[in-house]
Formats: structure tokens, sequence, C-alpha cells
């Protein structure tokens, strides 16, 4: 199975990588390897995680306070969000298709 980032998925993981960059050189790395780690874990594992709403689940990030928020369409996995879980829950709603 593939994955994709929705494009503000992109822009929030591109953003906390630097964040964690800037705190500690290396840290950005390591933040960057555990949420591929995370994909990979959805990846192998799509229907275990916590659900969020009808078609969307939630994996966890090792070491540091995000989800992966994801949905998986044919043999595709979609990040709906990099979603840091001190913000306020259910911003990325907006995101997921009406379909749904």
């Amino acid at each position: 199975m593939k994955f994709c980032f929705h494009p503000k998925a992109e822009e929030e993981f591109d953003k906390a990588v630097e964040y964690y960059e800037e705190c500690q050189v290396g840290l950005g790395l390591e933040f960057a390897e555990e949420v591929y780690l995370t994909i990979a874990r959805a990846i192998q594992y799509p229907d275990v995680w916590s659900t969020m709403s009808k078609n969307t689940r939630r994996c966890l990030v090792n070491r540091f306070p995000y989800g992966i928020i994801y949905q998986v369409k044919s043999d595709m996995l979609r990040i709906i969000a990099v979603a840091n879980l001190h913000r306020r829950p259910g911003y990325w709603k907006d995101r997921v298709k009406r379909e749904n």
C-alpha cells in the first residue's frame, strides 16, 4: 500500500520537523523518522488504530505528542493530518471529503 499527504498535512509535517530541528540539531530528523515509522504501522495494520470519524483513524507517533490522522482509499493511505495532540481536537475535519 502507498501513502500520500493532504497538502495541509504535509505542511504540518514540514513545520514540525523545522520546529524540532530548531529546538535541537538532529531532533527534526528523529521526529521525521518516527512519523514515517508510524505511517508504516498504519499501512501494515490500517484497521486497528483509534477511530476518529466514520472513515478516519489515528495512529500515535512514538516519543512525540503527535498522531497521524488517515483514511484508507482503495490501495492508498491518505494522511489527513500530522496532528499535534495539544492542538484543538477535530481541527482537521474540514479536510475530509463530505462523501464519508
